[in-house]
C-alpha cells in the first residue's frame, strides 16, 4: 500500500501545481473587495459568459444590476439565477438588441424615465467572426453591435451618468485591437472584400479610440471611462471560429487552451475591478490588459483618429456631434447609410 502513496502524492502536488499556475495565469480574482450599494450598474450582453458573471460578481456587491440583453427568456433565466446565488432582488432583465439603434434608444428612454441614476455602465456584448452579416441599420454586425451600438447607448446615458458621479463606463474591447485598423473611407467593409476576422479587430479597436476620445470630453465631470482586455474565455463568443468543432485544437492543443483560455467568472474579474475598485477613481482614457494598464495599440493612440471617428459614428447613428443628443426630425425607421 506504501508504495502508491509517494506517486498519489507527485500526482497530487502536480495538479496542485497545475491549478494555481492556472490561477496566476488567468490573472486571479479581483483584488478590490469594494461594496456598492445604492448604484445602479448597467451590463450588456449579460445573460451568458462574461457578462452574466460581472453582473452576478456585482450583484453580490450589492448593487442594482439591470441586465441589458436581446434574448429575453435567457435574460430572465440570468436574472433569476443571480437573484436566488446573490440573495440580491434588485436584479432585473431588460431587452436590448444593439443591432438596433430603435433599441437601443427604446432601452435608454426607459432607463432615463424609470431610473434615479446610473452609476456604472459596462459595455460588455460583442460578436465575434460572424458572417458578412448586417444589423437592422444596414451596419456590418460586429461594427454595428460591438461598437456603434455601445457608442449610442453611453451617449445616451450621459446625462444620467453625470448626474450620478462619480460614475465610471468600462468598455470591453480585446487584445485583438492590435491587428486592427480603422478604415474611416470603408468601415462598412462595402467597398473591400470582408474579411471577418479584420472586422473584429476593427471593431475592437474602434472601441479603444472611442474610449480615449469620450475621456477627453468627459474631463471635469467625474465621469470616468477605460477600456479593457479580459482575457481569453470559454464563452459562447467563439461558436462562430471553429475552434471548438477542430480535433487538432480539442486534442493538440488542449493542455495549452486550458492553462491559458479562462473560466468566464475569472474573465469577468477585471470588468468587476475597473468598475469598483476604489484606486481606480478618476482614473479614465486607459487601457487595462487584466487589472494591469497597458499601452493599446500605437493607432489607439492617434487623437486626430480617434476624433474624426467620433464624428463619423455620431453621423452614422444620428446623434448631434455637441451634445449627443438624437438629430430633431430623423426617422429611427430608416437606416443612417440610407440618409448619408
Amino acid at each position: 500500500m506504501s508504495r502508491y502513496l509517494l506517486p498519489a502524492s507527485v500526482l497530487g502536488t502536480a495538479v496542485g501545481g497545475a491549478v494555481l499556475l492556472k490561477d496566476y495565469v488567468a490573472g486571479g480574482t479581483c483584488p478590490s473587495k469594494a461594496t456598492i450599494p445604492g448604484k445602479t450598474v448597467i451590463v450588456t450582453g449579460a445573460n451568458t459568459g462574461i457578462g452574466k458573471q460581472t453582473a452576478l460578481e456585482l450583484a453580490r456587491r450589492g448593487g442594482n444590476v439591470i441586465l441589458a440583453c436581446r434574448d429575453m427568456e435567457k435574460c430572465e433565466a440570468a436574472a433569476r439565477d443571480i437573484r436566488g446565488e446573490t440573495l440580491n432582488h434588485r436584479v432585473s432583465a431588460r431587452h436590448l438588441d444593439l443591432a438596433s439603434l430603435k433599441s437601443v434608444r427604446e432601452f435608454a428612454a426607459k432607463v432615463i424615465e424609470e431610473e434615479e441614476r446610473v452609476d456604472i455602465l459596462i459595455n460588455n456584448a460583442a460578436v465575434m467572426r460572424c458572417p458578412h452579416w448586417t444589423t437592422e441599420d444596414g451596419f456590418e454586425m460586429q461594427l454595428g453591435v460591438n461598437y456603434l451600438g455601445h457608442f449610442l447607448l453611453t451617449n445616451l446615458l450621459l446625462d444620467k451618468l453625470k448626474a450620478s458621479v462619480p460614475g465610471r463606463v468600462v468598455n470591453l474591447s480585446s487584445l485583438a485591437h492590435v491587428a486592427g485598423h480603422v478604415d474611416l473611407e470603408d468601415l462598412n467593409w462595402q467597398r473591400r472584400k470582408y474579411d471577418t476576422k479584420a472586422a473584429y479587430c476593427q471593431s475592437k479597436l474602434a472601441l479603444v479610440l472611442f474610449t480615449k476620445e469620450l475621456s477627453r470630453r468627459l474631463r471635469g465631470t467625474g465621469v470616468t471611462v477605460n477600456a479593457l482586455h479580459p482575457g481569453v474565455a470559454r464563452t459562447e463568443l467563439g461558436r462562430h471560429t471553429g475552434m471548438h468543432r477542430s480535433t487538432f485544437s480539442s486534442f493538440t492543443l488542449g493542455p495549452i487552451f486550458w492553462l491559458l483560455v479562462k473560466s468566464p467568472q475569472l474573465a469577468a474579474q477585471p470588468s468587476t475591478y475597473l468598475a469598483v475598485a476604489e484606486e481606480l477613481e478618476g482614473v479614465s482614457g486607459k487601457y487595462f490588459d487584466g487589472f494591469k494598464e497597458k499601452a493599446p495599440a500605437p493607432e489607439a493612440e492617434d487623437e486626430e483618429l480617434a476624433q474624426r471617428l467620433w464624428a463619423e459614428s455620431a453621423h452614422l447613428v444620428g446623434l448631434d456631434m455637441s451634445h449627443g443628443s438624437p438629430v430633431r426630425g430623423q426617422s429611427l425607421s430608416r437606416s443612417p447609410l440610407e440618409q448619408v
